[in-house]
């Protein structure tokens, strides 16, 4: 197994790619932890990860409980070897109807929740660890309704850059992820009703050369090898797995 015995947390880890990933590190023999909001999927969580993972009630957009997170992590394990930085949301919106309070919500969660989670993280981080962001497809495509959060993103792929060169001399490794369009309950949160996301998924679907949405699990594959030595000798990259909506 590629995790066996790592200290593993995934935010944003209890529905989705990241629930989808945390299984998959329990299944390399990871200690998991993750992170979320939302009572029931953490419950849900729960029962799918089973009783030696950690679930924790957080909501990253606030510094304090970022703390929390990290206090609660420290009473049982004394190092995190694996990061994975992965809660976001996102509200569509087009440009002339963006308001002051979803710039900041957005970019509380995508932005300053994921640049804070690898700061309270650091002091946990050994040489050797591995730290993964999520980006996004978004990051090198125009859409329109969804600028606040592609610009959320952006600011992502440039933290995997920053951070990755000042942890390197720590031995710390730092990538991102970046989905194309994938089949989870992110669309759900997009504000939009359910007509509304039936169109946009149509139209995004037609737009992704492979013809389909991509699976959860088919990232959680991605994120396991940064996640392993199988990439050791990576830092600073983004790995892209969206089904070639970003190149052709």
């Amino acid at each position: 197994m590629k995790l066996t015995n790592k200290v593993a947390l995934i935010t944003g880890g209890t529905s989705g790619i990241g629930l989808e990933t945390a299984k998959r590190f329990r299944d390399e023999g990871a200690h998991v932890i993750v992170t979320g909001i939302n009572p029931a999927r953490l419950e849900e969580a729960k029962k799918e990860l089973g009783p030696e993972a950690m679930v924790i009630s957080a909501d990253l957009r606030k510094v304090a409980e970022v703390d929390r997170v990290f206090k609660t992590i420290s009473a049982r394990y004394d190092h995190i070897d694996v990061l994975f930085a992965n809660a976001g949301a996102g509200t569509a919106a087009p440009l002339e109807a963006v308001t002051d309070e979803q710039i900041d919500d957005q970019f509380a969660l995508n932005f300053k929740g994921i640049f804070f989670t690898v700061q309270k993280a650091s002091p946990l981080l050994v040489k050797g660890s591995s730290v993964i962001l999520t980006t996004s497809f978004l990051n090198r495509v125009g859409a329109p309704g969804l600028s606040i959060l592609s610009a959320s993103k952006a600011a992502v792929r440039s933290l995997a850059l920053t951070l990755g060169a000042e942890l390197a001399p720590r031995g710390i490794r730092v990538n991102a992820i970046s989905p194309g369009p994938i089949s989870t309950p992110f669309h759900g949160k997009l504000g939009l009703s359910d007509a509304d996301l039936s169109a946009v998924a149509a139209s995004i679907e037609a737009q992704v050369p492979l013809g389909r949405f991509g699976e959860a699990n088919e990232i959680a594959s991605a994120v396991v090898f940064l996640a392993s030595d199988d990439s050791s000798f990576m830092t600073g990259s983004e790995v892209i797995v969206d089904g070639g909506i970003s190149h052709f």
